[in-house]
């Protein structure tokens, strides 16, 4: 494998650069400079040279487009002005709803769209991180702070909260997170109105439907020395500043902060800042569920600590005596004393004398401070104050925005770190923040330049290495084992005696001098040493630096705070720990440094950058003097240079962006296999390669040679036109896709087809799943109609039986009556009868007359009988329908209506017929006078169809009116 060489490589490179073809093609490219600002990607740039990527960038920047694409990470210029609608709510609803929002202007949505898009697909690795670089004011924090919001848009749940109202829902107390942030951790300085003081990383966590469900936030080196030193022209944190401007009059006056007052530690506070809003501060306070009480204690602790920053110290007349007071520093002693809830004499005792011990029996002896030493107890004890609170803030954040981790499944990391430092004066602080920018410019060196090009070669691409700056020395100079600079920092730290700055500088000079990035300034009195950042050169003073590093805490200031009537004190300063400060002091070699708390949480950071995707905000500053719309050629160019862009729109332009390997791209694109055979052949397949892996290296080759084989045929029923690569084949210059040994490597174009594709496979599926679904919920509903229609039936049936039952014994009991009433009748004709015959044959005087046979019983009626019944139609009407044979008789007689209520005899209509017997058979027709039913189902017939319900429902529901009442 080819190897990287610095130093003859990139001298060939340049005097490649300024041979006469390159100069030419370079002028035929920058020719047309009216068309400059519509290159969008500087890997269409050809050739790509730091002369072309420049003059883009200032063509864009001229037209106010500030944000370029520059192969895997994008490049932000800062405007220093508002600019309309950059980033309004509109946009970002446009690149999220976007089909393809690369195909939109570069914008910083759409990074953010393109990692929400990545959790979404769940491809490997899902978690993403953002990692927003650049120098200080260069945009980073407001970059940080769009992108915030646009994650808190588009992830947002449709669900309403529950609970309490004070703390609101989570995307609100992620946003409102910044400005508390901001205010307690960011400052003026030189270079920057609202420069970070401290660096985050905060990790926006989403739910399995991809909703933000909670947050988390990690800090990293709170410059907590500008609370009590600040450069000049700079400024302390912006709440000082924020609680002195914004604060009402009886707050004031609860806070001992008059107005017009002067305190030293806030230089500077005649200028306005748009940071200096104390209201946005305070309700963002609120929202995150610190309450109004709560804010109005911390407010009163960092009142004190100004006033703290007041007293002022002056030699004693007798060396034996403690330090005293200057005339005014007595009033201030008793304001701060007051709202820290600290007695006078005790404060005063803890800044002015220190407690010994000694000895094995622990012997405690008393020895007054001078007065340096009782400035830096001053100083160190508002510094600790202000470091736990802060810490404290950022735990009742974490907490407010917290969620157990059985509810999250991925996040999207934001890291806003501080800028690359340089400064006239640079001491620890500035080595830390550019150690870490050191960490951060290896992590992109080593991810896009470096491991790209190597796992090409190892892959078998035919591929020419590129040449880039690689910052591994810087790194090794500063925290490389066995000696570093830190390594003999944490060294200097544990020998029990005081710093020597000159003898220390001397040992640096003599442990590391093969490292070429190591020297220094010869024309400084003071003892320093520079250090080649890929930045550029940075000078630091050794003078304090070993003291910042143990950054000792003296005990009698911890017992004094511990001893505090003041609530929020009492909870950043427990009693519990006087006994563990106690032991760490007693035994100095267990001190945990600066520089190792910062070594080991910036190690665990990059830990977690290293299981993400990665995506590159690198932010650009035009000028040094934060001018609008000021372009400054040679800064521009040498912060391109620092962060390797130009090698990286190289890489990006001849590389293949997307890798994925073959195990995971045939788990996300077997779908758009075309089937061939059937599922038995697939199970030989399946049940041969899991014998082939038992038969060691050669079945692996098999295995290896089968996944490309399928890896090719997908692509080939994918993509059209000869795309694809094989391993053998004719390098990827000329291709967009390529099958390595064990991954492969596409352009973003074919991705997206890759995905298009899988989108219409996954449509059709679901459309066929969709169709089956209804396919069977309408069978369902069919047998669920037909199973009703039959319950129905049977019900119907069940009471179509009972009414009968009731009928048929209602028939019973009036058959009973009727024959009962028959008899009766019967033998009442037969005694009227006999009662005439008696009377015919034993009248007296009665002349006999020819005797002629009394009529029997038996005899018919009289011919023309008229007999008055009910309409017809009635009759059938009111009878059972079901009911056949001699019980539809019977109930047709039982409709009949008696002619005369009083008389059970017939009438006859002929004279001399004699008495006909109501038993006695009717002689020749009996006429039925009816009327037509003026009923309208009188004469109708159920259809007697099983599946015809509504005629027969019809029926039964109509019979009731049919009735006779």
């Amino acid at each position: 494998m080819p190897k990287q060489e610095n130093g003859r490589k990139e001298d060939s490179a340049i005097q490649n650069d300024l041979s006469e073809s390159f100069e030419e093609e370079v002028r035929a490219f920058l020719s047309d400079e009216e068309k400059l600002h519509l290159t969008d990607d500087l890997t269409k740039v050809n050739p790509v040279t730091t002369t072309t990527v420049l003059k883009c960038l200032q063509a864009r920047y001229t037209v106010n487009l500030f944000y370029t694409n520059a192969g895997c990470s994008l490049v932000a210029l800062n405007p220093f002005q508002p600019v309309s609608n950059l980033y309004s709510p509109e946009l970002m609803r446009e690149y999220h709803v976007a089909h393809r929002p690369q195909d939109l202007k570069p914008h910083i949505f759409a990074v953010a769209e393109q990692t929400y898009r990545n959790v979404q697909s769940q491809i490997d690795p899902v978690n993403q991180s953002i990692i927003v670089s650049g120098e200080s004011g260069a945009g980073k924090t407001w970059t940080s702070r769009c992108l915030m919001k646009f994650y808190a848009s588009v992830a947002a749940s449709a669900i309403s909260p529950k609970g309490n109202e004070t703390v609101e829902r989570i995307e609100k107390r992620v946003l409102d997170s910044n400005p508390v942030m901001e205010a307690f951790g960011n400052a003026c300085t030189l270079r920057n109105n609202n420069s970070s003081r401290f660096g985050k990383y905060i990790q926006l966590q989403l739910d399995r439907f991809h909703h933000l469900s909670s947050a988390s936030i990690q800090t990293f080196l709170l410059e907590k020395t500008r609370v009590a030193y600040q450069a000049p022209n700079e400024r302390n944190f912006h709440i000082f500043y924020q609680i002195t401007k914004g604060a009402t009059a009886e707050e004031r006056l609860e806070w001992n902060l008059p107005e017009g007052a002067d305190y030293h530690w806030l230089p500077n506070s005649e200028r306005n800042l748009d940071e200096d809003c104390f209201e946005v501060t305070r309700d963002a306070m609120f929202h995150l569920g610190i309450d109004r009480s709560t804010q109005n204690n911390i407010f009163k602790v960092l009142s004190g600590l100004l006033h703290l920053g007041n007293v002022q110290f002056s030699n004693p007349v007798d060396e034996s005596q403690p330090c005293e007071l200057e005339d005014k520093a007595k009033d201030f002693v008793k304001a701060a004393g007051d709202l820290l809830k600290i007695p006078v004499e005790e404060l005063l005792e803890s800044l002015r004398i220190r407690i010994i011990t000694a000895g094995k029996q622990q012997q405690i002896f008393k020895k007054p401070c001078s007065r340096a030493e009782c400035e830096t107890r001053r100083d160190c004890l508002a510094k600790v104050i202000y470091a736990k609170l802060f810490e404290w803030l950022v735990l009742v954040i974490n907490e407010s925005i917290y969620a157990d981790p059985s509810v999250w499944t991925s996040f999207i990391g934001l890291l806003d770190v501080y800028g690359f430092e340089a400064f006239p004066e640079n001491n620890l602080e500035q080595l830390c923040i550019n150690y870490a920018n050191e960490k951060l410019q290896q992590h992109f060196v080593a991810h896009y330049l470096k491991a790209q090009q190597e796992e090409y070669a190892a892959e078998g691409l035919q591929w020419s290495f590129i040449n880039y700056q690689d910052n591994q020395t810087c790194l090794d100079l500063i925290e490389g084992s066995p000696l570093s600079i830190f390594s003999l920092l944490n060294e200097e730290c544990r020998l029990n005696r005081p710093s020597n700055t000159d003898l220390f500088q001397t040992r640096i000079e003599n442990s590391l001098s093969n490292n070429q990035c190591l020297s220094r300034n010869k024309f400084s009195k003071k003892p320093n040493f520079i250090i080649s950042h890929y930045a550029g050169k940075v000078c630091y003073q050794l003078a304090a630096m070993v003291e910042k590093n143990k950054d000792p805490i003296p005990p009698e200031l911890i017992h004094v705070l511990q001893n505090s009537r003041d609530p929020l004190l009492q909870k950043l300063f427990p009693v519990t720990e006087r006994n563990q400060n106690n032991i760490k002091t007693q035994n100095r070699a267990a001190v945990v440094t600066v520089v190792s708390k910062f070594k080991g949480s910036l190690e665990h950071l990059m830990q977690i950058l290293n299981k993400t995707t990665p995506h590159y905000i690198r932010c650009i500053k035009p000028n040094a003097d934060c001018k609008a719309m000021t372009f400054n050629r040679e800064e521009v160019l040498s912060q391109l240079q620092a962060c390797g862009i130009v090698e990286a729109i190289t890489i990006s332009a001849a590389g293949f962006p997307v890798r994925i390997s073959f195990q995971s791209f045939t788990e996300r694109y077997e779908i758009l296999r075309k089937s061939r055979g059937s599922n038995k052949n697939r199970a030989c397949e399946k049940s041969n390669s899991r014998t082939g892996e038992r038969k060691g290296e050669t079945a692996l080759r098999e295995d290896d040679k089968a996944s490309r084989s399928l890896v090719s045929e997908i692509l080939q029923n994918v993509i059209t036109g000869p795309t694809t690569a094989e391993q053998t084949g004719n390098g990827a210059e000329n291709t967009s896709v390529y099958c390595g040994k064990t991954k492969v490597f596409m352009a973003n174009s074919v991705l997206e087809q890759l995905e298009a594709r899988r989108a219409e496979v996954l449509n059709e599926k679901a459309f066929c799943i969709q169709c089956c679904w209804r396919r069977f919920k309408q069978k369902k509903l069919a047998k669920e109609r037909w199973s009703a229609t039959v319950i129905q039936a049977a019900l119907r049936s069940w009471l179509a039986k009972t009414r009968f039952q009731r009928m048929r014994k209602a028939a019973n009991v009036i058959k009973h009556g009727w024959r009962k009433w028959k008899a009766k009748m019967a033998a009442l004709a037969a005694a009227e009868l006999d009662e005439g015959e008696e009377k015919a044959f034993s009248a007296p005087g009665a002349t006999v007359i020819s005797a002629k046979p009394p009529r029997s019983l038996e005899t018919t009626w009289p011919l023309h009988a008229l007999t008055q019944f009910w309409p017809l139609g009635l009759v059938l009407a009111a009878a059972p329908v079901t009911v056949t044979g001699p019980r539809r008789d019977l109930s047709l007689l039982a409709c009949f209506r008696r002619v005369l209520q009083e008389s059970n005899k017939a009438q006859n209509c002929f004279f001399g017929c004699g008495i006909t017997s109501i038993r006695a058979l009717p002689q020749g027709s009996v006429k039925f006078h009816c009327k037509k039913s003026p009923l309208h189902y009188a004469n109708v017939s159920p259809h007697t169809d099983a599946c015809s319900i509504t005629g027969f429902n019809q029926i039964l529901l109509d019979r009731k009116k049919l009735l006779p009442t």
